[in-house]
């Protein structure tokens, strides 16, 4: 992190500075040492709370790489949440140029992710197995973020908040997702405010279920993509949902890969089938008629 990036890298104003004699200025010019009374980088940051969440239940040296990696990521999956439900919010409202920018920073999110994987890859299965029976049934098919992001990407399944009944906030929270539109209805209803035909059906439907393609909604993705130049901000929209996806899938297929890597084709931890059910995972499509649209082109 470049020191002048954050936060002004602790130093004067240059504005100021450059008003003051040479002596001065290189006094001013000098990092502020003093934080007795004043908010320090580690303060801000909240660094004592970060750097002393990592709690291994073994004595595995390798432990340490796998719970980082996952805090790590759970922090990215915090961001990619704060993004979505913003861009949500913003295609409700109409307002399509913040949400691009809020759709690029999770696919680049994504992009981190996915080479978070080459760091756990280092992981192999003789090290994971000093510590995985020390696990127990925890397990990152439990993550309530990761399906946070599933719900608000339209992948909805009411069972998958089982994991969390016991945790009333993080089940209410859920709730309130699935029982809500997702990322693509919000995009298919703002095609449907600019005059596109979108399937009633389609606009209104069971939210708490997964998204079922459309014939109706593919001809309307298929208007737009004939004629780009009209409907210019739309085939934005559907290109920035298209590389959200390419992303998520990226992700989906090197998690896959490093766990058979780590582990084979061994149950999880948390009792899944491991490898199959992730590979049956990378079947799902979020925004279906996007990726169609381009055979009828």
């Amino acid at each position: 992190m470049s020191d002048h990036l954050f936060l002004g890298g602790g130093f004067s104003d240059p504005r100021k500075v450059s008003l003051m004699s040479n002596s001065d200025q290189a006094a001013a010019a000098r990092p502020y040492t003093d934080f007795a009374e004043r908010m320090s980088y580690g303060d801000y940051l909240h660094l004592d709370s970060i750097l002393s969440a990592q709690d291994p239940v073994s004595d595995s040296h390798d432990e340490m790489l796998f719970i980082i990696i996952h805090q790590a990521t759970e922090l990215w999956m915090k961001l990619m949440i704060h993004e979505l439900e913003a861009a949500i919010a913003c295609l409700r409202q109409n307002t399509l140029k913040p949400a691009f920018k809020m759709l690029a920073r999770v696919s680049r999110i994504q992009a981190q992710l996915i080479q978070s994987w080459d760091v756990l890859s280092t992981l192999t299965p003789s090290d994971y197995l000093t510590f995985r029976d020390d696990l127990g049934q925890s397990s990152g098919f439990q993550s309530y973020q990761y399906r946070l992001i599933e719900f608000l990407l339209g992948n909805k399944n009411p069972a998958m908040m089982q994991p969390h009944t016991h945790r009333a906030d993080l089940h209410g929270r859920l709730a309130a997702a699935l029982n809500a539109p997702g990322l693509y209805d919000e995009a298919l209803a703002l095609l449907a405010r600019h005059g596109h035909a979108i399937p009633q059906d389609r606009l209104e439907r069971d939210w708490t279920q997964p998204y079922q393609e459309s014939p109706g909604v593919e001809r309307a993705w298929l208007a737009i993509y004939a004629d780009t130049t009209a409907h210019w901000e739309l085939y934005q929209l559907a290109e920035k949902l298209v590389d959200l996806e390419d992303w998520f899938q990226q992700w989906r297929f090197r998690h896959l890969t490093t766990v058979e890597r780590i582990i084979g084709r061994k149950r999880g931890t948390g009792g899944t089938s491991g490898v199959d059910f992730l590979a049956n995972r990378l079947k799902i499509r979020f925004f279906p008629e996007l990726w169609q649209v381009r055979t009828g082109l």
